[in-house]
């Protein structure tokens, strides 16, 4: 009997956990990014701010069933190329079918193009870019947790990428203006942050921006990023 109940606290617990924890992945099979190390120090800041465990590492073993159902949350941050073999994929992909979700920073969009599942979770894929510039974002979805701190036209700057095999399923929190800087591809309907929901009460979100280690010191942006992980948290998407 004390076996039973033992092993009964141990599923409440692991659950309790998976509730509130993140992974936060940057491996890199191409170019690396040199503001991974400011990313990862500001999620690691986030998680004990706001209560919630946060796992940080480049190592793909970890995506394997038994240690991906400790999180609640996968962030891709600033990865780029072929960063999972097969049985990682399938690993991550069952975690994302049994309730997962995911967050894409900026370069996730440069990852596992050959990965045709990763490439709708994702919800677009990386084409080129124009050098790091100001440009005006334009909000989308004012009632989104994830974007109603954000004012209706934000100037920020960043590497704004262009995308391809955009999603059709995405809903566009913010759009990038393209009347505003120079090397915009996409047209009028430029979307640089998004998510899209999966059927389990589970989303797939993406932002674009993230480039620069100045983008995790500026208020706004770390607000985005936070209210990212904690929609990924709740229950009531």
């Amino acid at each position: 009997m004390r076996i039973i109940l033992f092993l009964i606290c141990l599923l409440v617990l692991s659950s309790i956990q998976a509730q509130n924890s993140v992974l936060v992945f940057h491996k890199t099979d191409g170019f690396h990014h040199e503001s991974i190390k400011a990313g990862c120090e500001f999620f690691q800041q986030l998680g004990k701010e706001n209560n919630f465990q946060v796992t940080i590492t480049d190592d793909a073993s970890i995506f394997n069933k038994k240690e991906l159902k400790n999180f609640k949350l996968v962030v891709f941050l600033n990865t780029t190329g072929n960063i999972l073999n097969r049985k990682q994929e399938k690993a991550f992909e069952k975690f994302m079918t049994n309730g997962g979700n995911f967050l894409g920073i900026h370069s996730a969009a440069d990852t596992e193009y050959d990965w045709e599942w990763y490439g709708q979770l994702v919800g677009a894929y990386f084409v080129s870019h124009p050098k790091a510039c100001e440009a005006e974002i334009q909000l989308n979805q004012s009632k989104h947790p994830a974007v109603s701190h954000l004012p209706e036209v934000w100037k920020r700057t960043d590497e704004w990428y262009n995308y391809k095999f955009v999603n059709e399923d995405i809903e566009v929190l913010l759009n990038l203006d393209e009347t505003t800087y120079e090397g915009g591809e996409n047209g009028k309907e430029h979307p640089i942050a998004w998510y899209h929901k999966l059927g389990n009460d589970n989303v797939a979100m993406y932002t674009g921006g993230g480039h620069t280690t100045e983008a995790y010191q500026e208020p706004l942006f770390k607000e985005h990023l936070l209210q990212c992980v904690l929609w990924a948290f709740s229950e009531n998407k």
